[in-house]
């Protein structure tokens, strides 16, 4: 620790000492009036920890002394001379800033705002309740900017979906999955089940972390409840239409509607008014009470009424009074006299807007709501946001407030026919199908997919420069795209529920793992049953039976495939055949068989060629160069691995050059250590910049395969390792079978035969439950050999039943 550090921690335990002193209390009666842990608060005494600066705060207010004069001190502890600055490459994104703006018009609730910062210092957690529309969202949101600067890591905002019409609450799974992907939480490190390990991981997160959460919108205790934070710094600011009675821990701030005062106040910022004897509501001071009586006091009331005086410089007081008056309500009067002011095209589309299925929105999708064109979406939608009717959360993207929401969508039931509202909603569903395949088009897979059929594709969808721009509008969207995915099913459009999934793979395969898409495909399934066409029958079962695959499920994959194999008899699609025979073939390597893979991926080849499709073509080369590998043909696998190389693709990442490259890496390890290293170091930079971990723990266990075969034992074990804490995190223990006997075989010949006996041992365990005879035999043999010299008798057994399982799989076994 630098000296000068040093010295702001000393002198400020000497004075938080001082504290105590003057409170009289020893250090446990100290903590439990505080609310502080006795442990930590020795810690900040003594100078061994600087203390969170609530803690500060909170060790002042007991003694009743200011805390600001403090903060120099505290800050100068807290924020040490900063690090000399990292490459661009290890440089640590920005902390994420979901937070909507700062209401630039915030007025009055003094006394609500410091019993939420107070609530914040003492708990870390408060809960803002009161009616709609009364203002909890604003007050949470303005708090939460207060403390921003206290929270470096992270400002994050969530929609609850408590009250929304038309919507379930949002269920804590999903929501915590938001927030640990929000804090770049990798997916795949994810529990994938069970609300309580994912309350875990996500306090687990907060713990180490600075961050500041705003929940709006709770439906009840139940649904908020495992996202509270726990041990550590990090706060959360709930709001909810109702008092959150199960949260005994958390204190409760409640709103009411503004006072006259502070009324009349919000009514004249917001709506521009100068002031003084000349500006419009001093001119008619009746008609302006008026108006707040019509708005009842109420925020967001107030500030769409504020909304039509500021952009109609011509009306006086008295107009506004009268267009809230033909309400029925201060909210239905208020949306109601926003909406007559505007043309029937501006109209048209905010009732549209709440047929949307998602909680926040693009021009794109808007333009194909409304069927207008994308300049013409955007401009409206910058109209209502003048006006208070849409908001505008981050350049780009638009939310409705949930009762705004709620009355475009009555307005569209009175006003447009049901037949029109079932076209619009098609409209959405086309799009969201159509942008997820042109996204899935700039993304890596193993296999081209089909182009989308789904309805019709909209005039205008979002470009894609490259992956990363894709991935970027999945990971926007990914929210949306399932809320389009169930409203599908909900109305039974089942050509949308059949087809959006396998738009999804390449994005699931990076941020999602493998349970959601397993769900997701099966309703699929579902739905190309329903609809009966047997080539979308065939697809469905091979995307069903790819997702079982990737989940360890080879039983089920296999009997999928069968199913896909069967339909595709009945139709002819060479593509789709290809596709099947090349994830046939992975699952055949799987279950232990070595010349059928090889047979499969040269079929594929071959169909992929009469096809047309080239990357596909390439994509079976890769695989065959790599099942000629393992079984033992390495000049042949080095050749053709070479050739898939020479295929020109402006992505390195590509995935046939990908598997070329390890394949190639490995097989010259032993002639031309050098050139083996290099292309496997290039293999492995390009996984990790393709963010795919599943590849990275190929891409570090094959290095060290290489490493191993020239000789560089300790150097191999590092890489094992590291794939293997790749593996833990990905929750997917099936993964480990590929790596564990080759992980086993370094260990022996770097003399840890202990370590080896383990991994064989592992792998012995797993394999016959995935159904992978080949890995099951060379467990056995692994195992044989490390007991060669301490247990001949058992070497032979185990010797001797790989042989078994070896005879079981050669081309002649009964």
């Amino acid at each position: 620790m630098e000296t000068h550090e040093r010295t702001a921690q000393d002198e400020l335990a000497a004075r938080l000492r001082l504290l105590q002193e003057l409170s009289g209390l020893g250090v446990r009666a100290l903590a439990r009036d505080t609310g502080l842990s006795s442990s930590s608060l020795s810690r900040y005494l003594n100078g061994q920890t600087v203390p969170p600066w609530p803690a500060v705060v909170a060790l002042c207010r007991l003694v009743k002394r200011d805390p600001r004069p403090l903060r120099p001190v505290w800050e100068r502890t807290s924020n040490p001379l900063p690090a000399p600055p990292k490459s661009s490459r290890q440089a640590r994104p920005l902390p994420r800033n979901d937070l909507p703006r700062d209401a630039p018009d915030f007025t009055g609730r003094e006394a609500q705002l410091a019993a939420v910062l107070d609530a914040v210092a003492s708990h870390r957690v408060v809960s803002v309740d009161g009616m709609a529309g009364v203002g909890k969202t604003c007050l949470a949101v303005h708090a939460a900017h207060r403390l921003a600067a206290d929270f470096p890591d992270g400002r994050l905002y969530v929609d609850l979906h408590g009250f929304t019409e038309g919507r379930e609450p949002m269920d804590p799974d999903s929501v915590l999955r938001m927030l640990l992907a929000a804090l770049d939480v990798p997916s795949e490190r994810v529990p994938r089940e069970g609300v309580e390990q994912l309350a875990a991981c996500w306090r687990s997160e907060l713990a180490r972390r600075r961050v500041v959460v705003v929940l709006d919108n709770a439906a009840d205790a139940d649904q908020v409840r495992p996202l509270l934070p726990g041990a550590g710094d990090s706060v959360a600011l709930i709001t909810s239409r109702n008092r959150l009675l199960g949260l005994d821990e958390v204190p409760p701030v409640s709103l009411d509607v503004l006072s006259p005062q502070e009324s009349a106040e919000l009514l004249a910022r917001a709506s521009g008014d100068p002031g003084g004897p000349d500006g419009r509501l001093a001119r008619d001071p009746e008609s302006a009470a008026e108006v707040l009586r019509l708005c009842g006091h109420l925020p967001l009331a107030l500030r769409l009424a504020a909304a039509r005086l500021r952009h109609r410089p011509g009306w006086t007081v008295g107009i506004l009074v009268e267009r809230l008056a033909e309400g029925a309500s201060e909210f239905d009067t208020a949306f109601a006299m926003s909406l007559r002011q505007l043309n029937r095209s501006q109209a048209r589309l905010f009732r549209m807007l709440g047929l949307l299925p998602g909680a926040s929105f693009d021009e794109y999708v808007v333009a194909a709501l409304a069927e207008v064109p994308l300049r013409g979406a955007r401009a409206t939608l910058e109209d209502l946001v003048d006006a208070h009717l849409v908001q505008q959360p981050t350049p780009g993207r638009y939310r409705l407030h949930d009762l705004v929401h709620q009355h475009a969508r009555r307005a569209a039931a009175e006003q447009d026919s049901a037949a029109e509202r079932e076209r619009a909603l098609g409209r959405v569903l086309d799009y969201y199908v159509h942008a997820a395949a042109a996204a899935d088009a700039a993304m890596p897979f193993l296999s081209p997919s089909r182009t989308a059929s789904a309805g019709r594709p909209p005039a205008e969808l979002p470009r894609f420069t490259d992956k990363n721009a894709a991935l970027a509008w999945l990971v926007t969207e990914y929210g949306n795209l399932l809320a389009a995915f169930e409203t599908a099913a909900a109305v039974g459009s089942d050509v949308h529920v059949s087809e959006l999934p396998r738009f999804l793979r390449a994005y699931f395969a990076r941020r999602c793992g493998t349970t959601h898409l397993n769900f997701l495909f099966e309703r699929s399934l579902a739905a190309a049953e329903r609809l009966g066409d047997p080539l979308q029958l065939a697809e469905a079962h091979s995307d069903l039976g790819f997702a079982r695959y990737n989940a360890g499920r080879t039983a089920e994959a296999a009997a999928a495939y069968e199913a896909a194999e069967l339909r595709l008899s009945q139709v002819q699609n060479t593509q789709v055949e290809a596709e099947l025979a090349m994830r046939r073939g992975y699952l055949s390597w799987d279950a232990g068989h070595v010349e059928e893979p090889l047979e499969l991926f040269r079929l594929a080849g071959k169909l992929y060629a009469q096809a047309g499709c080239r990357a596909g073509v390439a994509h079976a080369a890769a695989s065959e160069a790599w099942a000629m590998l393992q079984l033992g043909h390495r000049e042949e696998a080095a050749q053709r691995a070479r050739e898939v190389l020479s295929v020109p693709h402006v992505d390195p990442a590509w995935p046939p050059a990908l598997t070329a490259r390890i394949t190639l890496g490995v097989a010259i390890a032993q002639e031309e250590p050098d050139q083996a290293a290099e292309h496997l170091h290039q293999a492995l930079a390009l996984a990790r910049d393709d963010g795919h971990l599943h590849n990275q723990a190929w891409c570090l266990n094959c290095l060290g395969v290489a490493l191993r075969q020239m000789g560089r034992y300790e150097e191999a074990l590092a890489c094992h390792r590291e794939a293997f804490a790749l593996l833990d995190e990905l929750f997917e223990e099936h993964w480990k079978v590929h790596f564990l006997n080759g992980y086993g075989e370094t260990c022996r010949l770097a003399g840890r035969l202990e370590e080896a006996l383990r991994l064989h041992r592992q792998a012995l365990e797993l394999a016959p439950r995935l159904g992978n005879r080949y890995e099951e035999a060379l467990a056995h043999e692994g195992i044989a050999t490390v007991l060669d010299r301490t247990d001949p008798a058992g070497a032979a057994e185990h010797r001797a039943a790989g042989q078994a399982v070896l005879q079981d799989l050669s081309p002649g076994a009964q």
